[in-house]
């Protein structure tokens, strides 16, 4: 469970009860700036007795670590280091992180070579200093678009601290995911669940005067697809969660 994902007219420590409530067992928490803010989050998961299992950190998309430009690159480690802090500070074991974004502007190789750079040299000592994980994720940002290349990537760091976190849902468009566990194996330290399919729709193009069916991809519901909302939402995810792993 995502904490945006929870209605945000409630308090933080009524977010983390209605999340115990549908059957949730833990929490993911995204990067927060405000020290008082990150205390009471924490004081949430506490009294709720819902822990952080990870953070998602926020600045990766924005100010990717593959950027030609210092300054951004700067403000994107500035960000993790928030993120692994606040993963600290809450008792939570990695920080999910996408390492870096391909471009017009920024090629495959060089992501790969500053992002690497960046990731060894600035963020692993402060991972290990605090003894929190740096998740890669793949997600679409056109790198890391293979299992082996993933596997590669991760390993490449030589440390306990880099390990990837693996999304079910973001790959489906080129890949199994079934296929990037089996490649990732004990290199995956946390999983997103996430469905993907397939849905019709109808629409009339400009200037026709027939209607025009099109299957467009998107995320689903989970079991719904090809591969925040208030209570009754939430325990039904919970179930559908718990119907996947019972492999049902």
């Amino acid at each position: 469970m995502l904490l945006s994902m929870l209605p945000r007219t409630l308090s933080l420590t009524e977010r983390f009860q209605l999340a115990k409530d549908c059957g949730f067992q833990s929490m993911e928490c995204g990067t927060e700036d405000n020290p008082k803010v990150a205390e009471e989050i924490k004081a949430a998961s506490e009294k709720a007795g819902l822990p952080i299992h990870s953070v998602m950190n926020r600045d990766h998309w924005q100010s990717p670590l593959s950027s030609p430009n210092p300054e951004v690159v700067d403000k994107s480690v500035k960000g993790m280091i928030t993120s692994l802090d606040n993963a600290q500070l809450w008792g939570a074991g990695v920080v999910l992180l996408v390492p870096a974004v391909v471009n017009a502007e920024v090629s495959y190789g060089d992501a790969w070579k500053r992002s690497f750079d960046v990731i060894s040299k600035r963020l692993v000592p402060e991972a290990a200093r605090r003894k929190v994980i740096i998740g890669i994720e793949e997600v679409w940002n056109k790198f890391l678009l293979s299992p082996l290349e993933m596997a590669n990537y991760v390993d490449s760091f030589k440390s306990p601290w880099v390990k990837a976190y693996f999304d079910v849902g973001n790959m489906v468009l080129y890949g199994f995911p079934q296929d990037w566990i089996r490649t990732l194996g004990s290199r995956i330290v946390k999983v997103h669940l996430k469905d993907f399919g397939w849905k019709n729709y109808t629409f009339t193009p400009d200037g026709q005067s027939k209607p025009v069916r099109k299957r467009v991809p998107e995320f689903v519901n989970l079991r719904d697809g090809d591969s925040g909302g208030d209570a009754e939402y939430l325990k039904d995810l919970s179930r559908r969660v718990d119907l996947i792993l019972e492999g049902a």
